[in-house]
């Protein structure tokens, strides 16, 4: 008698096959390939360069626009409202405060080494040397490069940049010539109005703290401010306004993607204007020292 089975009789031996499942309504993580982040990078940097040739072509192209007719003063008196006298009310309130803390801070330190009377020209120099047009530059690139990037941003994706052309009206020297030439020319003024109203604020506090006079304050901070501080400090405001209105309409006038593309126009604009204020003044730093010596 034959003992042997046919294979379908034989039990088949199951095999038990584990998986990792992802809850329910969750995607598994996907892992890229290893050169992926390379690319990435190497994508990054060659936007970010695209984008530094952009503005560079952009800004020399404000030169070549400035000196040519037709002149539109009528635009840039406007803007010297909206980009300029509103922003005065800001400048205020933080000219005032930034004396008062930088005297209050400043006087524990000076008092411990006795030179407590050099308070008043430390303030000054401080103030108008660097912290004056650096502040002012951010607080106005914060306000003024983000509304700009906005404005222009909202005209480019609404058309109305094309009807300008359609019109005959030079979009660029209509737009751009005249809020970057109204940033430069206003920048200077409003650095001069909040180095005074810091200096001011340094009183206050030094009238808080031992109740100078106001006459002996004033008369030690004239005295330590030459004509190479004042220049240097206030002119090269005139370059942070134009990099302010540069950029922003820069981001505003290569703006895309309709609403969207605006907001990251606004949000871009005040970045990258504040990055290339601190790069350009440390960069002016370096000439002036170069130029006038370490000594000033």
């Amino acid at each position: 008698m034959n003992s042997s089975k046919s294979p379908s009789d034989v039990p088949l031996k199951e095999e038990v096959i584990t998986e990792k499942r992802t809850p329910a309504g969750e995607t598994p993580p996907s892992r890229p390939p290893q050169d992926s982040y390379g690319q990435l990078a190497m994508s990054r940097i060659r936007s970010s360069m695209e984008q530094v040739y952009g503005i560079t072509m952009f800004g020399l192209k404000f030169f070549r626009y400035v000196f040519v007719p037709p002149y539109e003063w009528s635009q840039v008196r406007k803007h010297f409202d909206e980009l300029g006298a509103k922003s005065i009310p800001l400048l205020t309130i933080v000219g005032v405060i930034m004396g008062l803390i930088l005297a209050l801070q400043s006087r524990p330190t000076l008092d411990r080494f006795g030179a407590g009377g050099f308070l008043p020209a430390m303030i000054a120099l401080t103030i108008v040397r660097e912290l004056g047009p650096v502040i002012t530059a951010l607080i106005v690139a914060g306000r003024v490069s983000s509304g700009i990037g906005a404005e222009v941003g909202s005209m480019k994706v609404t058309e109305q940049i094309d009807a300008l052309e359609v019109s005959g009206i030079d979009p660029y020297n209509y737009l751009v010539v005249t809020r970057v030439l109204a940033c430069a020319i206003i920048l200077p003024l409003l650095t001069a109005y909040l180095d005074f109203l810091a200096i001011f604020g340094g009183y206050i506090a030094e009238w808080i703290s031992s109740s100078s006079s106001m006459q002996l304050y004033f008369t030690e901070v004239v005295q330590s401010l030459t004509f190479y501080d004042v220049i240097p400090g206030v002119g090269k405001t005139v370059a942070f306004g134009y990099i302010i209105g540069l950029i922003g309409a820069y981001q505003g006038y290569n703006t895309s993607r309709g609403t969207e593309g605006v907001g990251m126009a606004a949000t871009s604009a005040v970045v990258l204007a504040s990055l290339n204020i601190i790069f350009l003044d440390m960069v002016i730093i370096q000439l002036t020292i170069l130029i006038l010596g370490p000594g000033t």
